[in-house]
Parts: structure tokens; sequence; C-alpha cells
């Protein structure tokens, strides 16, 4: 069917006078929402986003995925190659090998050595710009060595945010996976039971267990205790105890063969059971602790589980805060890593980038080295945990600084 009036749609050329006469109000109420908004310019990437900065952060972001992607498979074929053997004496089934193992593998250690690949990636694309003089027309046509960093700080600062997400919500969830495979079809036990756990579980509540199964979720030799003004107002006892795992809640257990002694005064009560449903303030990770436990926590799980062990009066949270700073410590890597890698090889040599490459690297695997053992400086030296987390950081900033003064103006 056709419009009753053709003339009610007007053609092209004519859509603007039409609009205008239709929708006056419309256009009144843009043209003060866009005098009232205005100031939303300033958010633009396009604003402060020219050619020369784009075309800099897709060679920076576009270097460092490279790098990654040839590194990790390189790493990948020597893991096979060393692991294969345990893969088939274990029977790992294909799926579990690629999906639970190398889907977490490649992440994890991608995470690991981001400020290596960021090193890499700056020196590769940097020296090849400085080699064929477009790091000299860039100076020469006014751009400063300081306005020429803010691509690259643009990009460091997507790198930073990336790596810091990865390695606070995303990898520590597939590590557990990993860490089960490894645990299944690579032989590496994990720790699953404890002996003589001792706890503060409240204030003024002690709990322990003289045997505890982390595979069962069970201990044994259960004995609980409540103090007030420092003197004992309840002991309990039982033979087992059970963490409850279909619970909506945490912390239920039940408890088998239990005894309780209410001390009120010079009057003792006593009251026992076969099975009992009780709320202990603590979990099975808190009484069974294995190697990279830490990585295994997000963020505000490692948060909240330092908080809870401080709490307890426990001593064992070293590698536990060590883990929550580095994770924040080395997102700025990024910032560190792209300062000096920019000053080393933005000048053109005659003698080309290997002295000052290998220099470069030197630098990057010693920053890497100083993360991976700043757990030692907080358990051997007593340093605080924040302190060793940062120390890579401290040293390599002023690094940083004399490779920024020493670069081309």
């Amino acid at each position: 069917m056709k419009p009753r009036n053709m003339k009610q749609f007007p053609k092209f050329p004519k859509l603007v006078k039409w609009l205008k006469s239709h929708f006056k109000w419309l256009i009144v109420a843009l043209d003060w929402l866009g005098r009232k908004l205005g100031w939303l310019k300033i958010l633009s990437p396009t604003r402060y986003l020219k050619i020369l900065d784009w075309y800099i952060i897709r060679k920076f972001i576009g270097t460092y995925f490279y790098s990654i992607a040839l590194i990790i498979s390189i790493s990948i074929v020597f893991d096979i190659n060393e692991n294969l053997a345990k893969f088939t004496q274990y029977h790992a089934p294909l799926k579990a090998i690629v999906v639970d193992y190398y889907m977490n593998f490649v992440p994890y250690f991608a995470n690991l050595f981001s400020p290596l690949f960021v090193f890499i990636a700056v020196i590769f694309f940097t020296s090849k710009l400085a080699g064929n003089s477009e790091i000299i027309s860039m100076l020469a046509a006014g751009v400063s060595f300081k306005r020429l960093m803010r691509p690259y700080m643009i990009s460091a600062a997507i790198i930073s945010i990336m790596t810091f997400y990865l390695g606070a919500y995303v990898i520590p969830k597939g590590t557990i996976i990993r860490q089960n495979f490894e645990t299944m079809y690579k032989n590496k036990k994990k720790n699953t039971a404890a002996e003589n756990v001792q706890l503060q579980v409240g204030k003024g509540v002690i709990a322990y267990i003289q045997h505890y199964d982390n595979n069962l979720k069970k201990g044994y030799g259960f004995c609980l205790d409540k103090f007030e003004n420092k003197k004992l107002v309840s002991h309990m006892t039982a033979s087992e105890i059970q963490y409850d795992t279909i619970s909506d809640s945490k912390y239920h257990w039940k408890a088998r063969n239990w005894r309780i002694r209410q001390l009120r005064g010079m009057k003792e009560t006593i009251t026992s059971g076969a099975l009992k449903d009780t709320v202990v303030m603590m979990e099975p990770t808190d009484l069974v602790y294995s190697k990279g436990q830490q990585e295994t926590f997000t963020s505000p799980q490692l948060k909240e589980y330092i908080s809870k062990q401080i709490d307890r009066g426990s001593g064992n949270v070293v590698q536990y805060e060590v883990e929550y700073h580095k994770r924040i410590a080395t997102s700025f890597a990024s910032f560190i890593l792209t300062t000096i890698g920019l000053s080393l090889s933005s000048r053109k040599r005659k003698g080309g980038m290997g002295l000052y490459l290998g220099i470069g690297l030197a630098l990057s695997f010693t920053y890497i080295l100083l993360q991976t053992v700043s757990s030692a400086f907080a358990v051997g030296a007593n340093t605080p945990p924040m302190l060793a987390a940062w120390i890579p950081n401290i040293i390599f900033t002023v690094v940083a600084y004399f490779c920024y003064r020493k670069a081309p103006n």
C-alpha cells in the first residue's frame, strides 16, 4: 500500500530543511545539550592521539603479542618434549593435556614473563625505526623525546592493566586446574595432610586438630577451647570433624562423637552426642599449605585470607603478602622497562644494536630475577613484604631515569 501523502516524505536534498521545520524543538535541545556537555570532549582519545601515536601504539602492541606467541610456542615445544613420557606413563587424555594444562600454561607463563616481552617489543621495533631514520625525522620535525614517549606510555598502560587483571583475577583460577593436572599426570604430589594443627579461629577461641586429611576434608582428634578473660569456659572434643562441602555457606563442620564441657565458676556441665553440626571459623585452606598455594587465590581472596590469618596470629602469611603486593608491583614493570628500552634503542648507531640489546636483556632478566626472589627478601632478611615486592621497581626506576637522561633530545 502506498502512503496517503507522498509529499510528507521529502527527498534527500530537502531533508535538512524538512527536519528543521518539523523537529525544531529537537535541534534546540541537542544544541543546548552540546553546549552543556562540551567538556566531555576532553575524554575523547582523538583529542590526544594523533597519527604518530596510533602508528607507534599499533607497532608496540603488535610486536608485543608477536613476541609472546613466538616465545611461548617454543616453550610449549620444549615442555611437550620434556613431559611426553610422563603424559604417556600416566595415560593423560589429550583433551586434559590441551585444555586443562596448556590452555592454562600459556597465560601463566606469558603473564610471568610479560616484562621481558614488553622490553623485547620496544627494543625490536624502536631499533628498526631508528635504523630507518624515522626517529631522527620525528625529532627533526620538532617532536621532543618527551612527546615521543606518550604513545609508548599509553601502550605500556594498556599492557599494565591487562597484566594486572589477568594476574589478579583470571590466571589464579586456571592455576588451580593446572596444578590438579600436574598432581594427576605429572607425579607432582601436593601436600594433602597436616599434623598437630593449632590456630585461633576467633577471639579467645583456639582450635586443634591432631591429624587432617585434605583429600577427605576430615580431621581427627579435634579440640575447641573458648576463653573469656583468660579463663577456660568451654572445652569441646570430637573424634572426627568433617567439612561440609555442600553447605550454602562457609565454615560448616560436622563433629562425630563429640563432647562439650561448659565451665561456669565452680559448676561444670557436660553434654555429648554422636553427630553435631557446628560452625568453626576455619576452612581446609587454613589447615594445609602446599607449595604455590598463594598463586591459586585471586587478589580479593588473597587479601581476605591475609587479613583472616593476621587476626588469628598466624605467622605463615609472608608468602601471601608478597604475592599480593607483587601483582600490583609487576603491573608497573611495563612503564619501567618501556622507558629503558626506548632510551637504549632510539639512537641510530653505526655498530648496530647488538651491545645495547645485550645490556637491555641483561637488565630485564635481572629485573625478573629480583621479582622471583623477592619473597626470599621478606622471609630471610625480615624485610616488610610490601617493600620486598617493590624493591625491583625501586632499583630499576633509578636505572630507567638514568637511561632517560642519556637518551637523545
